[in-house]
């Protein structure tokens, strides 16, 4: 869809662009800030506290992104014995992320909103055969829309999520060191859920995109 984008209406494909690239760098940015924070100088070291987003894309899942939809940026490294609480440090830079992609769909809907889109309009600032719809607002759209996708998903407790890590916060040690363990297997693990849960995470990712349109643009 996005090369097809890029075909048909290249202004609209280099704002998607640039919304896409920033929504996995500002997650990542948001964990090395908090864990700067916490205690954890692991990820300041090693540049990645900034707004480049050359310092957090991984290169495959930056192509994959702007070719089919979905990516994935590099992880921040972090230290949790650094953090001054071990648990509030853990729970708090492991959802860090989740929060920046929520405050980042809630204000691109908002913005939408401002604009006079709705949901009954809303079909009007897609691109389509020979036009390249409304390059501001469905840059906005896609915005919001991605960022609900990162959030939700990083949220299902399956090692390396993010909501695994948010689950360990509260585990006691042995346990800990469990989910630690099972990361060697993370991409595997994610696989095997999409995979068989397919359709109750696509479902979950649907319910809170459509419910937030509906709670901040309304039909009208």
């Amino acid at each position: 869809m996005l090369l097809q984008l890029l075909q048909t209406a290249p202004m609209t494909f280099a704002i998607v662009a640039v919304v896409l690239l920033y929504s996995l760098a500002l997650h990542e940015l948001g964990h090395a800030w908090v864990a700067d924070r916490m205690g954890d100088p692991t990820a300041r070291n090693l540049g990645r506290v900034t707004l480049n987003p050359l310092k957090h894309l991984d290169p495959i899942g930056t192509l994959l992104l702007l070719t089919v939809g979905f990516g994935w940026a590099k992880p921040v490294p972090i230290q949790p014995g650094n953090f001054r609480n071990y648990r509030v440090g853990m729970f708090w830079v492991s959802i860090a992320g989740i929060l920046v992609n929520l405050t980042i769909a809630v204000l691109a809907l908002v913005i939408l909103a401002a604009l006079g889109t709705n949901l009954s309009n809303l079909r009007g600032i897609f691109p389509s055969a020979g036009s390249g719809g409304d390059p501001l607002r469905y840059g906005l759209f896609v915005a919001a829309q991605i960022n609900v996708v990162l959030a939700v998903f990083n949220l299902l407790p399956i090692p390396p999520l993010d909501g695994s890590k948010i689950v360990q916060a509260f585990l006691p040690a042995r346990m800990q060191r469990v989910v630690w363990q099972l990361e060697r297997y993370g991409f595997l693990l994610v696989i095997l859920v999409i995979t068989v849960f397919r359709e109750q995470v696509f479902g979950l990712i649907n319910g809170v995109t459509l419910g937030l349109m509906q709670l901040i643009l309304g039909t009208t």
